[in-house]
C-alpha cells in the first residue's frame, strides 16, 4: 500500500462525503487530471495557500492506494524536488477509486 495526500476545496470534500470516503468524484470537465501529491508537506503547502485563497477553506486529504496498481502512473515532479504529483487522466477516477484501501481522512483543515 502507498500513502497519498489531495489538497482539495469545500466543494470536492462533500462529494468525497457523499461517497462515504471511499471514492474520489468524477473530474469536471475543466479538470483534465487527478492529481493525488506524494508528500503531506506539499498538500499543506496547496491547500494552505491556494485553496483558501479561491475556495475559502483548503483540506488535506490523506488515503492508501495499492502499490502495484499506481505504477501505472509516473511521478510527475511539478516544481521543486519535493513537489511530487501523480497524473490520473480524468476518465479514470472510477478504475483508481477500485484500487483505495480503506477511507479518505482528512487530516489538516485551514480557513
Amino acid at each position: 500500500m502507498t500513502i497519498l495526500w489531495r489538497p482539495t476545496g469545500p466543494v470536492e470534500l462533500d462529494l468525497v462525503r457523499e461517497l462515504e470516503w471511499r471514492a474520489w468524484p468524477p473530474r469536471l470537465p475543466e479538470q483534465p487530471i487527478f492529481y493525488p501529491v506524494l508528500n503531506e508537506d506539499y498538500a499543506i503547502r496547496i491547500a494552505r495557500d491556494w485553496n483558501v485563497r479561491h475556495d475559502g477553506a483548503g483540506f488535506v486529504t490523506r488515503f492508501e492506494v495499492e502499490t502495484e496498481f499506481l505504477k501505472r502512473y509516473p511521478v510527475q515532479q511539478a516544481g521543486g524536488e519535493t513537489i511530487l504529483e501523480l497524473w490520473v487522466p480524468a476518465e479514470e477516477p472510477a478504475e483508481f477509486n477500485r484500487h483505495l484501501i480503506g477511507e479518505i481522512e482528512v487530516v489538516h483543515e485551514f480557513r
